[in-house]
């Protein structure tokens, strides 16, 4: 790449992003390349898998009739479309089934927004073989701004996926089209100003639309830095800027450059094994777990679930309607895994949400946190119609630091969401994404997520 050396900064963004800009100027390490490729196979799977949801119909209807059509490609959609239709719909996709990356500490989604930004950008200017790197320095850019407000943004109710994301994106997209640093500062303050999300949206569709908005204001800002569009670029510590205003209650912005290039953050992040908020993964755990053990569901009487306190704050819709819902309903999940003996997409649907034996059962769980039990842990007790008692325990939930979900675990969600949509597709995207950061870049991804016919 040939982006320009940074010039001596003061300000916390100024160095926040001309240290970004540095590593660009470098190749990956090799650690981090697998970070990143794992990264875009997780969330290019999930918008696979969630390719022909009514929102993203919505979307591109809507986005067509507004913007007209254009030459980009959607993941398992026919037609081209224009790039920021197209960057909200992928992020959209990315999301709306709960299912993409998270990054534990922050519980920031930072795939979706990074894919919805940058896939349109690298096939409409023909810059997919930097995709890798852009990539991974916007992931970077989300997570460490996520980290100097954390956990108190979160905590005032803001949706960090969507308040971060632009941001991130603006970095990769300005990585892509190698900006100078003045303009990736610009880029930077006019994505400030289009961040997007509250937590009162979970539930609804309006939670996937917040990366997928976070995609295409993150791709805007960059596009009107690139032809001159300013914006403040002290915007991250000003006294009416981000951390100020968006975190009143506290901020640590050294955490946007401590050890910055020696600590990849993208390296934290994970992969569910369910589709649903993570901080329900332990309870279903030790719920699959303990459905083995149990001879049949209408034998269960009471369930207790002992949890980290944040469950019932951010999980715990008793009474779910909807598959939407449900993804906010750590009873629905611990439901559904003692009834089914496996949590996926099937569990989440509709319907199965509103099945009365599910339904029973979900009436039956009690949450009970405890500030001792740590996030991904938990610990389940089943009473059964003849008084007798099972129990679960998961110290560490699948696909958390401690316990991530292994190449052969990843491997096999991406056959799961892909080849119900695009049959024979999945080991093609695979292949194509191990080869990702080489000079055929998107080409292979772009053709093995094309629908035939």
């Amino acid at each position: 790449m040939s982006i320009p050396a940074p010039t001596t900064t003061t300000s916390p963004t100024e160095s926040f992003v001309a240290g970004l800009l540095d590593l660009a100027r470098h190749p990956l390490p090799p650690d981090v390349v697998e970070a990143t490729q794992r990264t875009v196979l997780n969330v290019l799977a999930t918008a696979v898998g969630a390719a022909q949801h009514p929102s993203v119909d919505i979307v591109l209807d809507v986005g067509t009739e507004s913007r007209g059509s254009g030459d980009v490609p959607v993941p398992a959609r026919h037609g081209r479309h224009h790039p920021l239709t197209a960057a909200l719909a992928i992020g959209l996709a990315a999301h709306v089934d709960d299912f993409d990356d998270t990054h534990l500490a922050t519980v920031v989604h930072p795939g979706a927004a990074m894919l919805g930004a940058l896939w349109p950008l690298a096939l409409e200017r023909g810059l997919s073989a930097r995709f890798l790197p852009a990539f991974a320095i916007g992931v970077e850019a989300q997570l460490r701004l996520a980290l100097a407000v954390s956990p108190w943004h979160y905590d005032d109710g803001w949706h960090i996926t969507g308040t971060v994301g632009p941001i991130g994106a603006a970095v990769g997209a300005a990585v892509l089209l190698e900006l100078t640093l003045e303009q990736t500062l610009d880029a930077v303050g006019i994505a400030a100003s289009s961040t997007v999300g509250i937590r009162e949206a979970f539930g609804t569709m309006m939670k996937p639309f917040h990366p997928g908005k976070a995609a295409e204001n993150g791709l805007l800002a960059a596009l009107l830095a690139e032809q001159g569009v300013t914006g403040r670029r002290t915007v991250i510590e000003a006294p009416r800027g981000f951390a100020t205003v968006l975190s009143p209650h506290g901020s640590d912005l050294s955490a946007l450059t401590a050890d910055l290039g020696t600590v990849w953050e993208i390296e934290r992040n994970t992969f569910k094994p369910y589709p649903c908020g993570i901080v329900s993964h332990p309870a279903i755990d030790a719920a699959v777990e303990a459905s083995a053990r149990i001879g049949r569901s209408e034998d269960i009487a009471s369930v207790r679930v002992r949890v980290h306190p944040l469950v019932p704050e951010l999980t715990g819709n008793a009474a779910p309607r909807d598959g939407l819902q449900a993804r906010f309903s750590t009873v629905h999940g611990v439901a559904a895994g003692l009834v089914d003996g496996r949590v996926g997409l099937a569990q989440y649907a509709d319907e199965r949400v509103v099945d009365a034996e599910v339904a029973r059962v979900r009436s039956s769980v009690v949450l009970e946190p405890d500030p001792a039990c740590a996030r991904d842990e938990a610990t389940l007790d089943v009473t059964l119609r003849d008084g007798s008692t099972i129990r679960a325990h998961v110290d560490h939930a699948r696909g958390s630091l401690a316990r991530p979900l292994t190449a052969s675990e990843l491997a096999s969600k991406v056959h799961d969401l892909i080849e119900p949509i695009l049959p024979g597709a999945a080991q093609a995207v695979i292949d194509a994404v191990t080869r990702l950061g080489g000079p055929d870049g998107l080409t292979g991804i772009v053709a093995a997520t094309t629908p035939r016919g």
